[in-house]
């Protein structure tokens, strides 16, 4: 079962898609606007959005580039369901990160197979993130997302001080030594040296707040991530 947005004004069309959508075992949502499109993906969690391009009050092109530059949004699969078929249009639409394009008018069978195809990989991709994340306590090390929370608030990192992190925090209680590090973490492009290990380390905790001694120095070795919260 996914939880689906449909973004379309015609209420026929809402109404099939609705019927077929639930039919086939999804929770659906429907939006006569772009705006209130949005306003419901901000609201709760969806797994698939179906976007009408031709829509009243803002075209579905924007509401797709809103989507895509939304941190919390970006990550929800879009596929485009609309009159306009021209092989220009497509290339607009899936370049602005629709992943998929639907031409009205449509089989139905077909809309529901591409909806299963974009939904499973969705989930998928969303276990799959779940597994990766790191968490002790509320210290939250997402490298899907390459971010850092703590009490849901995004920790602002450089890109070394995450890898740093998320390295050790992998593989907690094994000690590492500056060259291992810079070995793991070096992408042969940041100026990395043994020597400024250390002083990312010592950013790295001032910014980890109450969680600073997570990140702790094995003396005459180098640094380990400790398995106690």
């Amino acid at each position: 079962m996914a939880r689906i947005l449909v973004i379309e004004d015609e209420p026929d069309l809402q109404d099939l898609l609705r019927y077929n959508l639930q039919k086939d075992g999804h929770l659906v949502t429907v939006a006569g606007t772009g705006n209130d499109g949005l306003y419901e993906l901000r609201r709760q969690p969806f797994d698939l959005v179906l976007l009408d391009l031709m829509l009243p009050d803002r075209d579905g092109l924007e509401v797709c580039r809103i989507i895509r530059a939304d941190e919390a949004l970006q990550a929800v699969p879009i596929i485009m369901v609309t009159a306009k078929g021209e092989e220009s249009d497509i290339v607009v639409g899936l370049g602005l990160g629709a992943d998929d394009y639907i031409t009205k008018p449509f089989r139905i069978k077909e809309l529901l197979a591409r909806v299963r195809v974009r939904v499973s990989r969705h989930l998928d991709a969303m276990r799959d993130a779940e597994r990766k994340r790191i968490q002790v306590g509320d210290l939250v090390i997402d490298p899907v997302r390459h971010r850092v929370l703590i009490e849901g608030q995004v920790v602002p990192l450089t890109l070394t001080e995450f890898k740093l992190l998320h390295f050790l925090a992998s593989h907690p209680g094994i000690a590492y030594g500056r060259y291992d590090l810079l070995d793991r973490i070096g992408d042969g492009e940041s100026v990395v040296t043994d020597r400024t290990i250390d002083v990312h380390i010592r950013n790295l905790r001032k910014k980890l707040g109450k969680y600073d001694k997570l990140v702790e120095t094995v003396r005459g070795v180098g640094y380990r991530f400790s398995e106690m919260a």
